[in-house]
């Protein structure tokens, strides 16, 4: 049988004590309930604990070196349960957030200020890295929650979806099409064009669009952020097409964003987290305060 913390408490009270009726007073118990640990206490350790020849209770030697460790323990153990209390309570923890550059510059800030407020003693760490990146972070457990464009492949993941948003052509605003209300993936086919790199969503999307309407996009460079491809097409170089997520930045350049028709692209935007175990309370406070923000804004766009 193994000794309890309820053991435990009862042997350092009537040892700090040296008295039943004090230490049943203290824990709050009748002193039979007590007794009863004590020797429970005794028969887990293999002998006893306290001298029960004299008419005062005194401790055995065993019971002297054993009360000091009893102590450390029973301070351990409260310390422990205090620090999960207040993780739990959020006030206290860490939050480890992997998102996508576009999210993380558009739209993270304000969300991650709103979280500080509400909860100043959590620690937050980012990582804004690209899609791929992100589901590598969450997966070796660097990050708790990551914010992406849904993926092809989910293995060892659950994908929460937060919304749907289409592409955007991005024009200098003195481009001839600059003024249209919408564009369609093949008015582009004949400028020249700036993607993203090789490899990522973005660039699959656009290629597959590309292919739905007929017609291959006319390459001028790619590029591996999209602030570099805003700039490059600031200066005149090309157009380029982004998610709908990516419009304030591009709008910080000076520069016009035109919905995307014909075929339509629309990504999902969403969390991702591993499937199995469960999500820390800083996480699931953090995940709370994002689906209201996203569906706030899905309803008012």
């Amino acid at each position: 049988m193994s000794a309890t913390i309820k053991q435990l408490r009862a042997f350092a009270a009537v040892a700090s004590t040296r008295s039943l009726a004090d230490a049943s007073a203290r824990l709050h118990i009748s002193q039979p309930a007590l007794s009863v640990a004590i020797r429970n206490l005794e028969t887990s350790v293999g002998g006893p604990l306290f001298n029960r020849e004299s008419r005062q209770l005194s401790l055995t030697p065993e019971g002297e070196r054993f009360a000091a460790r009893a102590e450390q323990l029973l301070q351990s153990w409260d310390k422990s349960i205090e620090e999960i209390q207040r993780q739990f309570a959020l006030e206290r923890g860490r939050l480890a957030i992997a998102a996508i550059p576009a999210f993380a510059l558009n739209r993270l800030p304000p969300l991650l200020a709103r979280f500080h407020r509400q909860y100043p003693d959590v620690d937050l760490a980012l990582e804004d890295i690209v899609m791929e990146q992100v589901l590598a972070a969450v997966r070796d457990g660097r990050a708790e929650l990551g914010i992406t464009f849904r993926p092809d492949d989910l293995a060892g993941l659950v994908f929460e979806p937060l919304e749907e948003g289409g592409f955007h052509a991005v024009l200098p605003p003195a481009h001839p099409l600059a003024r249209r209300k919408h564009l369609r993936w093949a008015d582009l086919t004949s400028l020249p064009f700036i993607a993203m790199n090789r490899g990522s969503a973005v660039r699959r999307w656009t290629e597959q669009a590309f292919t739905e309407c007929g017609k291959p996009a006319h390459l001028f460079c790619e590029a591996y952020q999209l602030s570099t491809i805003g700039k490059l097409v600031k200066e005149g170089l090309g157009v380029s097409a982004m998610p709908a997520l990516c419009v304030p930045q591009m709008a910080e350049y000076g520069l016009v964003s035109i919905p995307l028709t014909v075929p339509v692209v629309s990504p999902q935007l969403g969390v991702v987290f591993r499937s199995h175990g469960a999500l820390s309370a800083p996480a699931r406070a953090f995940l709370g305060m994002l689906q209201e923000v996203c569906g706030e804004q899905t309803v008012n766009p």
